[in-house]
């Protein structure tokens, strides 16, 4: 290396020339470019007190009851589905998480995972759904972090989120606690999450409109709550759908479960999809509903309480829990037999949250 006019040589890193408009290796890097990401991008959308001085963590005073906790990860593709995205399914899965467990979302985190060349457009967008599904549940976004992988080695971008809520004192919802006796009862009608992400990705068309029932459902839980519903246990129905949970928590409890197949709420265009693709709406993906289970003297008032919510409006009655031995799921068909719903040997559908 030679120095000319006594002039120290200078060592420099040239910014990318597309900074501004696609994610760069650089902006998981540490310097400037990062900052500027962080700065532009979540921190002006996720702002709020406890996320404002950029700490490694966040911290709050513990209240009294139980803390709840979870995290998940999202790599849906496409990123953008009818009634969702990849960021608003990041932030009412967690939720859902929480209120599953009977508690009071508090906070959340958000993960990114980049890949090199994701447009700053789709990154901005997916950043803004999220923090606008924060803001209407009530759950603030208050610490995160972001890494940025080669071209290839991604796609395009995977968000982890974590959870904490507070379990109530007196509360507690396991599957454990599923008696024989217990009504079984759905929030509302079924698969059309799984069929919305399917149209999308594989360019179908159906008659009707489908979109993602994606929402968030902490609000119903706390109302059961209040209201003084004994509830045994809860369950989201995302992966593997409704005959899937319902086999985990047989399982778990170590109960029959028989359920009525014409009380189990399939709305018209979601049915005539399933059938023309060959699929069943009961293993079908759902992000936006769940069962519960109550005991049977408080299922009517229940589910005069579940349907005071948009997301629950069509919340039915549609089985019962049993002692049979060994623990299995049995369908009551539209046609008066019965028919064991057991648990998929593989995967229905791919990559739907």
């Amino acid at each position: 290396m030679t120095v000319h006019d006594n002039k120290p040589f200078e060592a420099a890193c040239p910014l990318p020339i597309s900074a501004k408009n696609t994610v760069q290796l650089a902006h998981g890097g540490g310097g400037r470019l990062m900052q500027e990401l962080i700065e532009d991008v979540f921190v002006r959308a996720f702002h709020n007190p406890m996320l404002a001085p950029l700490h490694d963590g966040a911290t709050w005073p513990v209240e009294k009851g139980t803390l709840a906790f979870t995290t998940d990860s999202y790599v849906v593709h496409p990123l953008f589905f009818p009634g969702g995205n990849i960021g608003s399914l990041a932030v009412n899965g967690t939720i859902n998480d929480l209120a599953m467990c009977g508690a009071k979302p508090l906070y959340l985190s958000a993960g990114f995972i980049l890949e090199e060349g994701l447009s700053m457009d789709v990154l901005q967008r997916v950043v803004n759904s999220m923090a606008e599904a924060a803001r209407t549940a009530g759950v603030p976004i208050v610490t995160g972090d972001t890494k940025v992988v080669d071209r290839g080695k991604g796609d395009e971008i995977f968000i982890n989120t974590s959870g904490v809520g507070l379990v109530p004192a007196g509360v507690c919802v396991l599957p454990t606690l599923i008696q024989p006796g217990d009504a079984i009862l759905v929030s509302g009608d079924l698969g059309s999450h799984g069929v919305a992400v399917l149209s999308v990705r594989e360019g179908l068309t159906f008659e009707g409109d489908i979109k993602s029932d994606s929402a968030p459902l902490h609000h119903i839980v706390a109302d059961l709550l209040d209201r003084g519903i004994d509830i045994h246990c809860l369950r989201d129905l995302t992966r593997g759908g409704l005959a899937s949970v319902l086999n985990e928590l047989a399982a778990a409890a170590k109960v029959g479960i028989t359920v009525d197949e014409a009380a189990i709420p399939v709305c018209e265009p979601v049915r005539g999809a399933c059938e023309l693709l060959g699929l069943d709406p009961l293993y079908v993906a759902n992000e936006g509903r769940f069962v519960a289970l109550v005991p049977a003297p408080q299922a009517d008032a229940a589910l005069a309480v579940m349907r005071r919510h948009k997301a629950a409006s069509l919340a039915t009655h549609i089985g019962v829990v049993t002692d049979r031995d060994p623990p299995m799921v049995v369908l009551r068909t539209v046609v008066g037999t019965h028919r064991v719903l057991d648990l998929l040997s593989g995967e229905q559908l791919p990559r739907i949250c």
